[in-house]
C-alpha cells in the first residue's frame, strides 16, 4: 500500500514531464516570437507600406514620424502578436517535433538539407494554415493607414478586426489571401530553418565557430535565404489582403495568379522583391531572437532581447542613410 501511494506521485510527475516534452517546442515557439515581433515590428511596417508604394525606407520613416508619431511603427501590434501565437507556435513547433522524429529514423545523425527543407515546407503550410486570420488583420491594421479616409476600416485591435471581418464579409474571409501566405510561408519557412540548421553546423563544427558567432553569422544566413525564397509571395501575399473593391464592387485583382502576372508586367521580375534590403533586415533580428529565446534561461533572453532590439535599430538606422543615398 505504501509502495503504492510513493508510485503513484513518481507516475505523476512522470506524465507531467512527458506533457511538457511534447508542447515545450509549441510553447517556446511562440514565446519566441512574440518577443522577437516586439522588436521587428517597426521595420515590418515599414517592409509594408515599401511594397504599397510608399516610398523608401527613409522616405516612409520621416512620413510616419512626422504624420503619425513614433507610436505608428507600431500600429498593428496586437495583430501582429496574435500572428505569432498561432503561426509561429504551429510552425516552430511542428518543425522541431517532425525534426526530432526524422532524426531518431535516422539514429541520431544530423539530417540531409534535403529532408530539412521537406520538413521546413510542411511546418511552413502548417503554421500559415493557422495564422492567416491574424495575418490579414495585421495587413489591413497596418496598411489602412494608406487608404483614403472614406475606405480605412479603422480597427481598433486584432480581435476587433477578425470580428469585423467576419461580420462584414463572412468566415471565410478570414483565410483571404491564404494561397500566398501558405506559399509564402512554405518558401520561408524552407529558407530561414533549413539554412538555419545547416548554417549551424559549417560555423560551429566546421569552422569551430563560438555561440555568439555561430548564432549571428547562422542568422544572417538564414536571413538572406528566407527573403530571397519568401519575398516574391509575401508582396503579392500584402496586395491581395489589402485590396478593397472599386465603387463599381470590382476588385483590382481576381486572386493570386492575376496578381503576380499585373505586377510581372508593369514592374518586371525585380518589382517583386521591392524592399529587399528591408525584409532582410526584417528577417535576421527574427531568427536570432526566436533562435535565442528558445535555448536561453529567462534571464539570458532578457539580455539577448535588448542586445537584439539595439543591433535590430542600428541596421534599421543604416539602412535609411543608404536609402537617402
Amino acid at each position: 500500500m505504501t509502495d503504492a501511494k510513493v508510485q503513484q506521485p513518481q507516475q505523476a510527475a512522470a506524465a507531467a514531464t512527458g506533457v511538457w516534452k511534447t508542447v515545450k517546442p509549441f510553447a517556446n515557439g511562440g514565446a519566441s516570437g512574440m518577443l522577437a515581433t516586439c522588436v521587428i515590428q517597426p521595420i515590418d511596417m515599414i517592409k509594408v507600406k515599401i511594397q504599397l508604394g510608399e516610398g523608401s525606407a527613409s522616405q516612409v520613416t520621416k512620413k510616419m514620424l512626422a504624420n503619425e508619431g513614433v507610436g505608428s511603427f507600431y500600429k498593428g501590434l496586437s495583430a501582429g502578436l496574435l500572428r505569432q501565437a498561432t503561426y509561429t507556435t504551429a510552425r516552430l513547433g511542428s518543425f522541431r517535433v517532425l525534426t526530432n522524429k526524422a532524426i531518431e529514423k535516422n539514429d541520431g545523425k544530423p539530417l540531409p538539407l534535403v529532408q530539412k527543407a521537406f520538413i521546413g515546407l510542411t511546418a511552413g503550410a502548417i503554421g500559415a494554415c493557422v495564422g492567416s486570420p491574424a495575418d490579414l488583420a495585421l495587413i489591413r491594421m497596418q496598411a489602412d493607414s494608406t487608404l483614403p479616409l472614406a475606405q480605412r476600416r479603422n480597427y481598433t485591435n486584432a480581435f476587433h478586426a477578425l470580428y469585423r471581418i467576419i461580420a462584414d464579409e463572412g468566415v471565410l474571409a478570414l483565410w483571404k489571401g491564404a494561397g500566398p501566405t501558405v506559399v509564402r510561408a512554405m518558401s520561408l519557412n524552407m529558407g530561414m530553418l533549413a539554412s538555419y540548421d545547416q548554417s549551424v553546423e559549417l560555423f560551429r563544427d566546421k569552422l569551430g565557430a563560438g555561440e555568439v558567432s555561430t548564432v549571428l553569422g547562422a542568422s544572417a544566413v538564414s536571413g538572406f535565404f528566407a527573403s530571397a525564397c519568401s519575398l516574391p509571395f509575401d508582396y503579392v501575399k500584402t496586395q491581395i489582403q489589402k485590396m478593397q473593391p472599386d465603387a463599381n464592387g470590382k476588385y483590382p485583382y481576381t486572386g493570386s495568379l492575376d496578381c503576380a502576372m499585373k505586377t510581372f508586367k508593369s514592374g518586371g521580375p525585380f518589382k517583386f522583391y521591392t524592399g529587399f534590403p528591408v525584409y532582410c533586415v526584417r528577417i535576421a533580428p527574427h531568427v536570432m531572437v526566436m533562435r535565442k529565446t528558445q535555448l536561453c534561461t529567462a534571464r539570458q533572453s532578457i539580455l539577448t532581447f535588448v542586445y537584439i532590439a539595439v543591433n535590430h535599430t542600428c541596421m534599421l538606422l543604416i539602412q535609411c542613410h543608404f536609402s537617402c543615398r
